[in-house]
């Protein structure tokens, strides 16, 4: 579905990033990945699945490096199709609390990296006119304010409505954005939710299908957004929650 396809992730080292890459793999994509840490795990997933691969090593608080790196995968791997906009951070602690610092390195990573990565790989697709579709990861708190993660649920709202502010302006020219909300994955960084004996009890009581969700079931809505199967939908922001926005 995605041959001869290259597609851009961020934050692949782990997580829904990581989950994400293995799955477009799957379906015959090249990978390229920005983040800060290690990017074995992509790489070796690519090698075993003989597909071509490029890692940038870039903090994605720093919204002109990452347009650079999406320039870097680009030149290296000869084209780009689609973006994956996953990299996410979160500090759990009061709004009180909160540091500007932080708050201000919430917003650049979870939000401004966005946009900037999304840029940047828009104009390639303008300069190739071949179209291609660009994902966001949001999160079922773009919906809802949350406990303890201001800035995060902030970023993330954003995130949301970038999706639909530039699906309207890059629908017409072959480019499609949308964005999925994951609702409570359990993963690392989700770890001190699970640790608390009460917040767990809390969470999963209210999720209609009786658990939390893994990092494939992100991937697997991501992916129908990422290829042909989706080709009509544009600015839709899709909840992969079970049912937690439906209680």
């Amino acid at each position: 579905m995605l041959e001869r396809k290259v597609a851009v992730v961020t934050g692949a080292s782990r997580g829904i990033g990581l989950a994400v890459a293995e799955r477009l793999l799957a379906m015959g994509a090249d990978i390229g990945v920005l983040q800060r840490s290690g990017a074995d795990a992509a790489r070796e997933a690519a090698e075993g699945a003989g597909r071509r691969f490029h890692a940038v090593s870039v903090d994605l608080a720093d919204a002109e490096a990452a347009q650079r790196g999406v320039d870097e995968i680009a030149e290296v791997l000869g084209r780009v199709d689609v973006l994956v906009a996953n990299a996410g951070e979160v500090e759990r602690q009061p709004a009180l609390d909160l540091s500007l610092d932080s708050w201000r390195r919430q917003i650049a990573v979870d939000l401004t990296s966005v946009f900037a990565t999304s840029q940047a790989v828009a104009r390639r697709l303008v300069a190739q006119e071949s179209g291609g579709a660009i994902v966001m990861v949001a999160s079922v708190l773009a919906f809802q304010g949350g406990i303890n993660v201001s800035a995060y649920a902030a970023a993330k709202a954003g995130v949301a409505n970038l999706a639909r502010a530039l699906a309207n302006e890059w629908a017409p020219l072959g480019i499609r954005v949308n964005a999925v909300a994951p609702g409570y994955v359990a993963n690392e960084l989700t770890e001190p939710l699970r640790a608390d004996p009460d917040r767990l009890e809390a969470i999963s009581a209210r999720i209609p299908a009786g658990r939390w969700a893994t990092d494939d079931d992100i991937a697997s809505a991501v992916a129908w957004l990422a290829g042909p199967d989706s080709a009509y939908v544009h600015g839709h922001v899709l909840a992969v929650d079970g049912g937690w926005l439906a209680r």
